[in-house]
């Protein structure tokens, strides 16, 4: 368990011309004001304490009056982008209220805090460098989760919405004591569920900080969903358990809930429930998929020694030959998606014969 499992440090992947002419087909990709390096030239910067007084791991940065006022405008236009058709016309009524660096983590990224001055609402987004495993997880998520993600990326630059959500680390720490018995099994459900997830669709390093719960009230309850925020670790390390969020130390206590709470026959239901779920969003979204899938199969996402050890322990997982022949991460994320899509066809013919 734990930090053993991820390699020390990932590169940063460019973005090859043939996920560039796809991020353009769907409209992925737009002409951006200001890009991941302009925002670096701050002048100072002060650290950015949590609601328990303790270093939050971000900054707060500061330019130069001339810098400041430039930039201000460019986050504007960029807000304008990712949330509305690109016009001006909300522009006057917004105000660039902090912007936050962290050094903590592969992305190293910058955190808008946009208000609407008009009503005083207030919403964020990151802007990073553009990593072609990131663009990958976050499509993949957007096509096979539940969630729909928004997110733009130009050249060098990556920016993406913030997903909200309590961050899991500070849900099991403050949270989680007080749940009732029926809240912790439906969270024990959830947990079953996003694990399946993110082992079939190879989204890895799912540690209790890059994942967010998200409680929903329904009628007298509350549901609690889990859902990713960290898409740096898409198809690259080669240890099967990297992309099982039950092998980090940090998640022990969601596995543990899943002991005191559910039996082997409702975890293998959930699991079933899960890959059926996927499987027909895989058969809902096959073109754009389809399309992703080659532009991952010419990319270059890996190293052969990681390739070849995740492809040789999914094949002795699951016995299939497509995972002895691949040689990319692409090809290993294809095989995964046949294997799972054969599967529910296979389930679904047994279903209507009987």
């Amino acid at each position: 368990m734990g930090d053993t499992l991820i390699s020390k440090k990932k590169p940063t992947y460019p973005i090859i011309p043939f996920l560039k002419d796809y991020l353009e087909m769907y409209s992925r990709s737009l002409k951006m004001p200001i890009f991941y390096d302009d925002l670096l030239r701050f002048s100072g910067s002060v650290a950015v304490m949590n609601k328990h007084d303790q270093d939050s791991l971000w900054v707060r940065v500061f330019y130069s009056d001339s810098d400041r006022k430039e930039i201000d405008e460019q986050l504007k236009q960029v807000y304008a982008l990712l949330h509305s058709d690109g016009s001006s016309m909300t522009i006057p009524y917004l105000n660039v209220d902090c912007i936050d660096y962290c050094t903590f983590g592969n992305s190293k990224p910058f955190r808008i805090k946009i208000r609407n001055t008009l009503n005083d609402n207030f919403i964020y987004f990151y802007i990073k460098k553009a990593d072609a495993s990131r663009i990958y997880g976050l499509e993949l998520e957007h096509m096979l989760s539940p969630h729909n993600l928004n997110f733009l990326a130009h050249k060098s630059t990556l920016i993406e919405e913030h997903i909200a959500g309590i961050p899991g680390d500070e849900f099991i720490r403050d949270f989680l004591p007080k749940c009732t018995i029926a809240e912790r099994s439906q969270i024990a459900k959830s947990f079953v569920k996003f694990n399946e997830r993110c082992m079939i669709r190879l989204l890895g390093d799912m540690r209790a900080y890059n994942y967010v719960i998200i409680p929903i009230h329904d009628f007298d309850k509350v549901i609690y969903k889990i859902r990713a925020i960290d898409f740096d670790q898409q198809c690259y390390e080669g240890r099967l358990k990297v992309y099982r969020p039950q092998f980090f130390k940090e998640n022990l206590p969601m596995v543990n809930l899943v002991k005191e709470h559910l039996t082997k026959t409702s975890v293998d239901q959930y699991k079933i429930e899960e890959r059926a779920t996927i499987a027909r969003r895989i058969l809902g979204n096959e073109t754009r998929l389809t399309h992703l899938l080659k532009c991952m199969l010419n990319d270059h996402i890996s190293s052969p020694e990681k390739i070849n050890q995740l492809r040789n322990e999914v094949y002795e997982l699951t016995k299939q030959a497509s995972f002895k022949k691949s040689k990319s991460m692409g090809e290993v994320l294809r095989s995964a998606f046949h294997f799972v899509k054969r599967n529910y066809k296979n389930h679904e013919m047994l279903r209507v014969n009987h």
